[in-house]
């Protein structure tokens, strides 16, 4: 692959940090945003070969602003030129039942989730559009395809994600501008360790095995960035089991036992290695 300009956000950790260091490992250029830029620069000042000064532009992004994304992609398309590849990543998840979270807790998942996409798709569009040309990616969830109580608002934002997605894909690419979604299930990064202590976050824990941010970004520049699908899903056996429940929510009802016991056991065992 070419190399090419990638605008992130979520860079300081998880999927966004390791996503940031295998683009530019592979020769890309790449704007690193982060709300925590301090933790961002800390860790690229850390590691000078893996984030390369010539290649590599560092900015604190808060993706809840709408102006703030106009102001720093328009500062990435200046200092690279253009910006070929947005992704954005940046998420928030607190576990909690419906009759337990504060409004607070409500407007964190839509504002960071779902409205810092849609302002960054927003932004970007804008400036692909006029050039005919650019990809989007959206990091959603299998929360997207299948509601998971005890993280409802966080499904319900990662859901919003993925219709917009979709939404937006229909209206971008006749006009070259491509959309696509990523879907995977849980994923080894901070957020996946916040909620080892939440047993409302069990169903978190219930697949066979844990994604790593390997897995993710293999999936996104193997998969998404050369074939530009409207959607991926990671794994496909749970996405098959997310899907059988979004078409009939009434096999939830009965799965939601058995997959809650195997992830309050998963949860049991992770909470004993850290201990």
């Amino acid at each position: 692959m070419p190399a090419r300009r990638f605008f992130l956000t979520g860079c300081a950790s998880g999927i966004g940090r390791h996503l940031a260091e295998v683009l530019l490992a592979a020769g890309h250029e790449v704007f690193a945003t982060d709300l925590d830029e301090a933790g961002l620069r800390t860790h690229a000042a850390a590691n000078p070969r893996a984030w390369p000064v010539e290649r590599v532009h560092l900015r604190r992004l808060d993706v809840t602003q709408a102006g703030a994304w106009q102001l720093v992609f328009a500062e990435a398309e200046r200092v690279m030129g253009r910006v070929d590849v947005l992704i954005n990543i940046a998420g928030y998840l607190l576990p909690g039942f419906v009759g337990d979270f504060d409004p607070e807790s409500v407007h964190r998942h839509l504002d960071v989730n779902t409205k810092g996409v849609i302002f960054g798709t927003h932004t970007a569009a804008r400036h692909m559009l006029a050039r005919g040309d650019g990809h989007i990616i959206n990091i959603a969830s299998l929360a997207a395809l299948a509601p998971i109580p005890g993280i409802s608002l966080y499904s319900a934002s990662k859901y919003a994600v993925r219709g917009f997605s979709l939404a937006a894909a229909q209206e971008l690419r006749p006009r070259g501008v491509a959309v696509s979604v990523v879907c995977p299930d849980a994923v080894q990064t901070p957020m996946l360790d916040l909620q080892v202590g939440y047993k409302e976050a069990a169903l978190t824990f219930s697949g066979s095995r844990i994604l790593s941010v390997a897995d993710v970004a293999d999936a996104i520049v193997h998969r998404v960035l050369p074939r530009r699908p409207l959607e991926l899903h990671l794994p496909r056996s749970r996405a098959l089991l997310a899907r059988l429940a979004d078409l009939f929510p009434g096999t939830a009802l009965w799965l939601r036992p058995i997959l809650e016991r195997r992830g309050l056991a998963r949860q049991r065992e992770l909470a004993k290695h850290r201990g």
